[in-house]
C-alpha cells in the first residue's frame, strides 16, 4: 500500500499540525504499548533505538518480529529500526523516503511519517465500505453513522470536525446514554470537543489524542491526527456493529419460525372447528325419522333450506380457506428451509376432505326424502278427509236404524199393518244393499303412518261392527216378518214403487253431493283439465236425473190422490220408506247448489296450476342461463390458470378482477334461490323445462368459488417462490412455457413420463436412479403427478439463497462473544424482548466441559430451527 501522502510535500509541516500529530500519534502508540506494560514520552527520542518500535509492531500485529539487538551502539540501533521497517514492508507497505538512519538520528518529520504509515496500515487500511479506499471507507462510515443528525455534515477529516458535534454524534449514535446530545450547541465547540474526548477516554477506553484548543484555534486541523483518532472510534464500535448484524439475522430467522407457528395454530383451530361442525351436522342429515304432520315436515324442509343457503356456504369458504392456508404455510416452510408441517392426528387436509365427503353423502337424498314424506302426508291428509266424508254420510244414514230394526211393532199390528211392515222391510233391505258399497269403500281406506290413525281406525271399526249388527238385525226382523207374511193382505203398490225408485235416486243424489264435495289433489294442468272434463260430463246427466225426480214425485202425487179418494188409514206418511218429497227436493236443490261451487273450485285449481307452470318456467329460464354460465367460467379459469402472458402480478390482478366479476354474479344465484323457495312452497315436485336443479346450481357455484380462490392462491405461491428464489419474470415465463408444453392432457399437472421428457428437453441427462431421486423431491406423496408449484420449486432449488442452521449458529456465536454457549443476560441484551424470551424458553442447558451456571446451548437450538432435531 502507498502512503496516503508523499512526505516530500510535508517537509514544510505547519507547526500547529506537527504539534497535533505529535500529541495524537504519541497517545495512539501508548494506547497499544500499555498492553506490553510500557509507553513513550517523546516520539522522536523514544523510538531511536528501535526497541519500542519493534514492541509496538508486535502488539498491534499479534506477530513476533526478529530478535532485537541489545547493544547500545549506533549500528545496533540501525539494525533494530531496519527490522521494524522490513516488517512494515512485508505487510505490503511501500516506504518512501524513510530510512533507519533518520529515525535513529531523531528526525521528527521522518518519525511522524513512519508512525502515520503504521497507523494507516494497521488501524485504517482494513476499513473499507462498498469497495472504497481506506480513507474513503472510513469517511463513508462516519457519514452513514451521523446521517440522522441534522447539524452534522462530515465531508472531510479536517474542518468538518471543528465544532466537535461529529465526535459527539458518533458516540451518541452507538451509546446514547453517555451524552445528552440535545443540550449541545454548534456555537460552543470547546464544550463539545471536551465532552467527546472525556467520554471516549472514560467509557470507551480511547485515550485523548487531540487538544480541543488546538483544533478550535487551527484554521484547518491536521487530517492525519483526526483520521487516527476517528479510526479508534471505528474500532471501538465495529464489534457492536458485528453483534447487531448477528442479532438481526437471528431475529429474522426467529420471526419466520414464530409466524409459521402462528399459522400452524390457526390451521389447527380452523380444522378443529370445521370438523366439529361436520361431526354435529352429519347425524342431523342422516336422521330419516319422519314427523307425523305436514306442518312439522315443512319446518324440517325449511331448516334444510336454511342449512343449504345460510349455514353451509360459509363452511365451504372455510374449507377452501383452510386448504389455501395449508398450501401457503407449506410454501413458506419450504422457502425458509423448514420441514413440512404435519397437522395433528385426524386434521390432515385429506381428513377434512374425507369428513366433507361424508357430510355431502349424508346430505345427498335428504331433500328428496323430505319432499317424498310431504307428498305422503299430503296423500294421507287427502285420504283421511275422504274417509271422514264417507264415514259422516254413512253414520248419518245408520242413525236410528238399529232401534228401528229392534221394534216389536208387528206384534200388535193388524194384518194390513204387517203386510205394510214386510214391504217396508223389503224396501229397507234394498236400501241396505245399496249402502254395502260405501261401507266397503270406508273399510278399504288405509292410513299407514298417519298421525291420527288410532282414531280413524277406531271409527272404521265402529262402522264395520255396526254394519255387521245391522245385517244381523235385518236378518232377524226379516225372519220375524216372514213368519207373519200370511197375515199381510194388501198394500198400496204405488207406495212401494215410490219407495223402490226413491231409494236409489236418493242414493244417487247423496253420491253426487259426495263427489261434488270431494277434495282433489293434482300437480299438473292436464290433471285438472281431466277433472274439469269429468265434471262437465256429470253436468250433462242432470236433465235425465231431473226427469227421474219428476217421475218419482208424480208417483207420490198419485198416492195422495188414491189416499184422498179411498180414505186409506195409513194416509200421511209412506210406510215403506222414510224418504219424502221434501227431502228429495232439498237434496236436489243441494246438488244444484254444489255444481257452481265445484265449477269455482276447478277454476281456482286451474289458475293455481297455471301459476305453478309460470313458476316452473321462471326458474327454468334462469337456471338454463346460470348453469351454462358457471360451466363456462370453470372452463375459462382452467384456461387462464395455464396461460403465461405478462407478469405473475398482472396475472394475479387479472384473476382477482375475474374473481370480483364472479362474486358480483351472486345476486343471480340468490334470486334463483328465491324462485326455488317459491316452487317448494307451492309443493311443485318436477320441472320439465330444465335439467338443472337448485342442488346442481349450488354445487356448481361452490366449486366455482373454490376453484378461483385456489387458482389465485397458486399464483400467490408462485410469486412467493419467485421472490424467495430470485427467479426473474423471463425465467418464470420459460418455466411456464415448458410446463404447458409437456402438460399434454391439459390438466394443469404433468405425469411422470411427461416430466421426464420435459427434463430431457432442458438438458438433463439422467438414469433411472437419478430420475427416481428427482421424483421423490417433486412428488413426495407418490401421486404420480407434478404440479407447476413443485416444478418451479425444483427448477430453482439449486440457486436458493436461504438462511441455514450454520449461519444462525455463527450469528449466535458472535452474540456470545465466541463462547460455545450463551447466557440469558446476553440474549436479553442483544435481541428484542419477545424473541429473546422465545429463545430462552426453548434452549436447553449447555453441558460442555466449559459450561457455567445458566449456560444455554445455542447450537442444538439452531439445528432444531431447521427441523434437524426436536425443539
Amino acid at each position: 500500500m502507498h502512503q496516503e501522502d508523499d512526505w516530500d510535500r510535508d517537509m514544510l509541516l505547519d507547526p500547529a499540525w506537527e504539534k497535533q500529530q505529535r500529541k495524537t500519534f504519541t497517545a495512539w502508540c501508548n494506547s497499544h504499548l500499555r498492553k506490553a506494560g510500557t509507553q513513550i514520552e517523546n516520539i522522536e527520542e523514544d523510538f531511536r533505538d528501535g526497541l519500542k518500535l519493534m514492541l509496538l509492531l508486535e502488539v498491534i500485529s499479534g506477530e513476533r518480529l526478529a530478535k532485537p539487538e541489545r547493544g547500545k551502539m549506533r549500528v545496533h540501533k540501525i539494525s533494530n529500526v531496519n527490522k521494524a521497517l522490513d516488517f512494515i514492508a512485508s505487510k505490503g507497505v511501500k516506504l518512501v523516503s524513510i530510512g533507519a538512519e533518520e529515525i535513529v538520528d531523531g528526525n521528527a518529520k521522518m518519525t511522524l511519517g513512519m508512525i502515520w504509515t503504521i497507523i494507516l496500515r494497521f488501524a485504517i487500511q482494513d476499513i473499507s465500505v462498498e469497495e472504497t479506499s481506506a480513507k474513503e471507507g472510513l469517511l463513508l462510515w462516519c457519514q452513514r453513522k451521523t446521517a440522522p443528525y441534522k447539524n452534522v455534515n462530515i465531508q472531510n477529516f479536517h474542518i468538518s470536525w471543528k465544532d466537535g458535534l461529529g465526535f459527539c454524534a458518533l458516540i451518541h449514535r452507538h451509546r446514547p446514554e453517555l451524552i445528552d446530545y440535545g443540550k449541545l450547541r454548534k456555537d460552543d465547540p470547546m464544550t463539545n470537543l471536551n465532552t467527546a474526548f472525556d467520554v471516549a477516554e472514560k467509557y470507551l477506553d480511547i485515550p485523548k489524542m487531540l487538544d480541543a484548543e488546538d483544533i478550535v484555534s487551527t484554521l484547518r486541523p491536521d487530517e492525519k491526527a483526526i483520521m487516527t483518532y476517528v479510526s479508534c472510534y471505528y474500532h471501538a464500535f465495529s464489534g457492536k456493529q458485528k453483534a447487531e448484524t448477528a442479532a438481526n439475522r437471528i431475529c429474522k430467522v426467529l420471526a419466520v419460525n414464530q409466524e409459521n407457528e402462528q399459522l400452524m395454530e390457526d390451521y389447527e383451530k380452523l380444522a378443529s372447528d370445521l370438523l366439529e361442525w361436520i361431526r354435529r351436522t352429519i347425524p342431523w342429515l342422516e336422521n330419516r325419522v319422519p314427523e307425523n304432520t305436514m306442518q312439522a315436515m315443512q319446518q324440517m324442509l325449511e331448516d334444510f333450506r336454511d342449512y343449504r343457503r345460510l349455514h353451509k356456504p360459509p363452511k365451504v369458504q372455510e374449507k377452501c380457506q383452510l386448504e389455501i392456508n395449508f398450501n401457503t404455510l407449506q410454501t413458506k416452510l419450504r422457502l425458509s428451509n423448514r420441514p413440512a408441517f404435519m397437522p395433528s392426528e385426524g386434521k390432515m387436509v385429506s381428513d377434512i376432505s374425507s369428513a366433507w365427503g361424508s357430510l355431502e353423502g349424508a346430505e345427498k337424498g335428504y331433500e328428496e326424502w323430505l319432499l317424498n314424506e310431504i307428498r305422503r302426508l299430503e296423500r294421507l291428509d287427502h285420504l283421511a278427509e275422504k274417509f271422514r266424508q264417507k264415514a259422516a254420510i254413512h253414520e248419518a244414514w245408520t242413525d236410528g236404524k238399529e232401534e228401528m230394526l229392534q221394534q216389536k211393532d208387528y206384534e200388535t199390528a193388524s194384518l194390513s199393518d204387517i203386510k205394510a211392515l214386510l214391504k217396508k222391510h223389503e224396501a229397507f233391505e234394498s236400501d241396505l244393499a245399496a249402502h254395502q258399497d260405501r261401507v266397503e269403500q270406508i273399510a278399504a281406506i288405509t292410513l299407514l303412518h298417519y298421525y291420527d290413525s288410532p282414531s280413524v281406525n277406531a271409527r272404521c271399526q265402529q262402522i264395520c261392527d255396526q254394519w255387521d249388527s245391522l245385517g244381523v238385525l235385518t236378518q232377524k226382523r226379516s225372519e220375524a216378518l216372514q213368519r207373519t207374511e200370511k197375515l199381510l193382505e194388501t198394500i198400496d203398490q204405488l207406495y212401494l214403487e215410490f219407495a223402490k225408485r226413491a231409494a236409489p235416486f236418493n242414493n244417487w243424489m247423496e253420491g253426487a253431493m259426495e263427489d261434488l264435495q270431494d277434495t282433489f289433489i293434482v300437480h299438473t294442468i292436464e290433471e285438472i283439465q281431466g277433472l274439469s272434463t269429468a265434471h262437465e260430463q256429470f253436468k250433462a246427466t242432470l236433465p235425465e236425473a231431473d226427469k227421474e225426480r219428476q217421475a218419482i214425485l208424480g208417483i207420490h202425487n198419485e198416492i195422495a190422490k188414491i189416499v184422498q179418494t179411498y180414505h186409506v188409514n195409513m194416509a200421511g206418511t209412506n210406510p215403506y220408506t222414510t224418504i219424502n218429497p221434501q227431502e228429495i227436493n232439498a237434496k236436489w236443490d243441494k246438488v244444484r247448489q254444489l255444481v257452481p261451487q265445484r265449477d269455482q273450485a276447478l277454476i281456482e285449481e286451474h289458475a293455481r296450476q297455471q301459476n305453478n307452470e309460470r313458476l316452473r318456467r321462471q326458474f327454468a329460464n334462469q337456471a338454463n342461463v346460470i348453469g351454462p354460465w358457471i360451466q363456462t367460467k370453470m372452463e375459462e379459469i382452467g384456461r387462464i390458470s395455464i396461460e403465461m402472458h405478462g407478469t405473475l402480478e398482472g396475472h394475479l390482478t387479472h384473476l382477482r378482477q375475474y374473481e370480483k366479476s364472479i362474486v358480483n354474479y351472486k345476486p343471480k344465484i340468490d334470486q334463483l334461490e328465491g324462485d326455488h323457495q317459491l316452487i317448494q312452497e307451492a309443493l311443485i315436485f318436477d320441472n320439465k323445462h330444465t335439467n338443472y336443479t337448485m342442488e346442481h346450481i349450488r354445487v356448481g357455484w361452490e366449486q366455482l368459488l373454490t376453484t378461483i380462490a385456489r387458482t389465485i392462491n397458486e399464483i400467490e405461491n408462485q410469486i412467493l417462490t419467485r421472490d424467495a428464489k430470485g427467479i426473474s419474470q423471463d425465467q418464470m415465463n420459460e418455466f411456464r412455457a415448458s410446463f404447458n408444453h409437456f402438460d399434454r392432457k391439459r390438466t394443469g399437472m404433468m405425469d411422470a413420463e411427461d416430466f421426464r421428457a420435459c427434463l430431457i428437453s432442458m438438458g438433463y441427462n439422467m438414469g433411472e436412479a437419478e430420475f427416481a431421486r428427482i421424483m421423490s423431491i417433486v412428488d413426495p406423496n407418490r401421486l404420480g403427478v407434478i404440479t407447476f408449484q413443485a416444478f418451479i420449486d425444483f427448477m430453482s432449488h439449486e440457486t436458493a439463497d436461504t438462511d441455514t442452521a450454520d449461519q444462525v449458529m455463527t450469528s449466535f456465536k458472535v452474540l456470545a462473544g465466541d463462547k460455545n454457549y450463551i447466557l440469558v443476560d446476553e440474549l436479553r441484551r442483544e435481541l428484542p424482548p419477545d424473541q429473546a424470551e422465545y429463545c430462552i424458553a426453548r434452549m436447553t442447558p449447555y453441558t460442555g466441559p466449559d459450561a457455567v451456571p445458566g449456560a444455554l446451548d445455542y447450537m442444538s437450538f439452531s439445528t432444531a430451527l431447521y427441523g434437524e432435531s426436536d425443539l
